[in-house]
């Protein structure tokens, strides 16, 4: 159990703390990594959109047009940057689209 401390912090200091006490930062970035993706692709790409799961550095994303994959396949590497840019830190290394 932690021990309780008189200093005070702020809310982010405190759930940054939480987080790396309770080693909860993998569960973190999946969550940001999703987000990341609904947030750069927009609503076009999200109608199509299934599933978004990171793997380690690997972001697979699954989508229901063949279409729209071919055309995102071409980009890979700018969609990677953007996505690292937007989450702050160089989480994904690998898109696979499906």
């Amino acid at each position: 159990m932690a021990k309780r401390r008189n200093e005070n912090l702020n809310m982010s200091q405190a759930l940054n703390e939480f987080i790396k006490e309770n080693r909860l930062q993998k569960g973190m970035d999946k969550v940001d990594a999703r987000e990341a993706w609904r947030n750069l692709m927009g609503n076009g790409v999200n109608n199509y959109t299934t599933d978004i799961e990171l793997k380690g550095d690997t972001l697979f994303v699954a989508l229901s047009s063949s279409v729209l994959r071919e055309e995102l396949s071409l980009g890979k590497s700018k969609i990677v940057k953007m996505l690292n840019e937007d989450l702050g830190k160089d989480l994904v290394q690998k898109l696979v689209l499906r």
